[in-house]
């Protein structure tokens, strides 16, 4: 197995190394009223790229001149004459004859447009972009660069992912007591993960798959793969700690703690696939990405991961218990009972005010969710030590705000009687908008029967008044179509933009709702219980909603902003809310399912509410505790990039993490179990018999095989065992 795994880690290498790198790509969504504009634009203007790189190039004259001085003017058009000649160069535009100088004379600006998509630009062709601008500062000038032109060369980097890791490794030696076993850990992991990672790469120029779906597949491939091999060496060990042989317990972590993992993977897996239904191409290889890693993380577990445990046999056993000659029962020391049996409790003491503290506790961290704000942040999101974001800055200053994000009218005439009326008519439409500050003259097509025209809004690309003055203008020039008969799109990024936050809000709800309700039914399955599932889902809109409140703390309201190196605050990212909650639910379900289905196992092997919910945390309560921890380490670790969206990510599946594992699962979930008693197991008859038996407590496999001698645990309670 092991040289099977390997081999196919080789062919992924390979493959890899043999590919040509993948390059990130514009979002888009189809349908969009934004998407359909650029669509036509690429038809009826063949000649040039609609959503093709722009460069602005922004001038400021020293203090106390102006741009249009005799020596500031002739140093612009030398910086501009020096552009014309470039391979990928579409068109130039000249600040004097087109206007773009501000109104006092100290700011002006130039438009290059590009032929290619600013993915696809050349180095010689941005090195000549940033060399141009050189040569007007040393004339005197203050010379920043706009645009998307850019924008390409932003990538994510950081070192804190390897902190991440470390922390990991650590968490797993304190936890498992034993270098080889944490190292075996690791090692499955990284493996998965470098599988993974191979084949991506390999795909990414025949998929499309840019650099943020790669490092969500390495940063949740790392993540699922180092805790299910921690917990199928954690229940191995457990039936090496009652005198099984290192095969059979390698077996029997397999067919208990392995159907577990596969049971969490999948929830992981569906909910991962299921982000496709949203629209966002973009959105859809994220999950698909995601998905694969954590399909690979199940294989690796299930099969490699046995394999080398019943190769290592003691070696993976603590130092303590390999000194003691016996595999012995190591949840205790000097007979006192281990952490997770004192918590539990101390739960079945002061259920009620458990539940209260910790609900309430999650409920004031989730209220800053109730102000969230969804969107695409562009340069003005940017560090003021970037061009571009300075660029942004003196455009406001010599325009205004609503420069930097201009709304683009597509006026296609085919089926209009008189274009050159319906054009006239549009323009006069636009411009009696209230929010509208200029509206551009109207570009013909050659064939005469396409218009566009440019206009500018009063207000900035993120704010609230351009989302309404968008909608606005939409509803105005829907009136100018019944009386031209031509169609009109209202497009342009900060439009497109827009109508993807407005998407994702829409499909917020059904997707949660979906979530929710496949949570409920798969819990279900595995526990024959119908208020457990109730009981998981809701503590699941806990810690997702405390992960939003955490999200718009730091990213919109600034909280702590600093220590991650968010120098800008704004909207969140309209991908995100789908995102976080796609992952969070089937990581919020592993935790569910490791700890509730050890008290499963022991109510169905007859032990009291109370004893089965201590035995879970016995059993599970440690190891569930340290694969949070990890999980939440790995997370943390890619805050450190330079990538918003890798940062808002870690940000806000660290915090799901953290809260779902030790608040919602290690003291709500035992708090409301031990206050329903049995009738957390109830399941209607009717149930019963329609729902098939996954069998997660393993009981086919221990009458199959002769259960072994117990060691007992005097501090643990009894608690009968029945293997049938």
């Amino acid at each position: 197995m092991t040289a099977l795994w390997l081999g196919v880690l080789l062919l992924a290498g390979v493959a890899a190394a043999m590919a040509p790198s993948g390059q990130d790509e514009d979002l888009s969504m189809p349908g969009t009223e934004s998407q359909k504009a650029f669509d036509l634009l690429d038809e009826r203007f063949p000649q040039s790229n609609s959503q093709g790189a722009e460069a602005r190039l922004v001038f400021q004259a020293p203090d106390g001149q102006r741009v249009t001085a005799a020596e500031n003017k002739a140093a612009v058009e030398r910086t501009l004459g020096s552009l014309k000649e470039g391979e990928q160069v579409a068109s130039i535009t000249d600040p004097y004859e087109t206007g773009a100088v501000s109104k006092d004379g100290t700011i002006a600006y130039s438009t290059i447009t590009y032929t290619a998509d600013a993915v696809d630009l050349t180095g010689p062709t941005k090195s000549s972009l940033e060399d141009a601008a050189g040569k007007a500062r040393d004339a005197g000038l203050t010379v920043e660069i706009g645009g998307s032109a850019l924008d390409s060369d932003e990538e994510p980097g950081g070192t804190t992912e390897i902190i991440g890791v470390v922390v990991a490794g650590v968490v797993l030696v304190l936890a498992l007591g034993s270098l080889v076993a944490a190292g075996l850990s690791l090692l499955t992991a990284f493996l998965g993960v470098a599988i993974g990672f191979g084949l991506i790469s390999a795909l990414a120029v025949p998929l499309g798959l840019t650099s943020t779906v790669a490092i969500l597949a390495l940063m949740l491939g790392l993540a699922v793969g180092i805790d299910y091999a921690l917990f199928i060496t954690s229940r191995f060990r457990d039936e090496r700690a009652q005198g099984s042989e290192p095969e059979e317990a390698a077996g029997r972590a397999a067919g208990t703690a392995g159907s577990a993992v596969v049971f969490a993977g999948a929830t992981v897996f569906i909910a991962l696939v299921g982000l496709g239904v949203v629209g966002i191409p973009e959105l859809t290889k994220m999950g698909l990405a995601g998905a694969g890693a954590v399909a690979l993380a199940v294989l690796v577990a299930l099969t490699l991961v046995p394999a080398l445990l019943g190769f290592f046999g003691r070696r993976v056993l603590s130092r303590a218990v390999r000194k003691a000659g016996r595999p012995g029962n190591e949840r205790t020391a000097a007979g006192r009972p281990g952490l997770g049996t004192r918590w539990a409790r101390f739960v079945l003491r002061r259920p009620v005010t458990v539940l209260l503290i910790a609900g309430l506790g999650l409920g004031a961290v989730a209220l800053p969710a109730l102000s969230l704000e969804l969107g695409l942040p562009g340069d003005e999101s940017k560090s003021v030590e970037t061009t571009q974001r300075r660029a942004y800055d003196l455009l406001s200053e010599g325009f205004g705000p609503g420069f930097n994000g201009p709304l683009t009218v597509v006026v296609d005439m085919s089926k209009s009687p008189d274009p050159q009326a319906a054009a006239d008519r549009v323009v006069t439409t636009v411009r009696g908008v209230d929010g509208i500050a200029s509206v551009g003259d109207p570009v013909l097509n050659r064939a005469k029967d396409t218009a566009v025209l440019t206009a500018v809004p009063k207000t900035a690309p993120t704010s609230g008044e351009t989302k309404d003055l968008v909608h606005a203008l939409r509803g105005a020039v829907s009136g100018a179509e019944s009386g031209t008969g031509a169609d009109i799109l209202v497009t342009g990024t900060t439009a497109l933009n827009i109508d993807i936050s407005e998407a994702m809000s829409d499909a917020l709800v059904p997707y949660l709702t979906v979530v929710i309700g496949l949570a409920v039914i798969l819990l279900m399955v595995v526990f024959r219980s119908v208020l457990v599932p109730v009981k998981a889902a809701l503590g699941f809109l806990l810690s997702v909603g405390a992960a939003f409140g955490v999200v718009v703390a730091v990213f919109q309201w600034g909280w702590a902003a600093d220590l991650i190196g968010i120098e800008q605050t704004g909207p969140v990212m309209s991908l995100m809310p789908i995102l976080i909650i796609g992952i969070v639910f089937g990581l919020a379900m592993d935790y569910e399912v490791f700890l509730v289905s050890r008290m499963r196992e022991a109510h169905v092997h007859g032990a009291s509410p109370g004893e089965a919910i201590v035995g879970g945390f016995r059993h599970s309560g440690r190891v569930v505790a340290a694969a949070a921890i990890i999980m939440t380490s790995v997370f943390t670790g890619f805050i450190g990039m330079s990538n918003p969206t890798i940062q808002t990510m870690g940000v806000g599946l660290a915090s799901a993490v953290a809260f779902d594992a030790f608040v919602v699962r290690m003291a709500i979930a035992p708090a409301v179990l031990a206050l329903l008693g049995r009738r957390a197991w109830w399941l209607p008859r009717s149930l019963n018999r329609v729902l098939p038996n996954v069998d997660i407590e393993g009981e086919a496999l221990s009458r199959h095989v002769p259960a072994a001698v117990t060691v007992p645990d005097a501090a643990a309670p009894r608690l009968p065992v029945d293997w049938r």
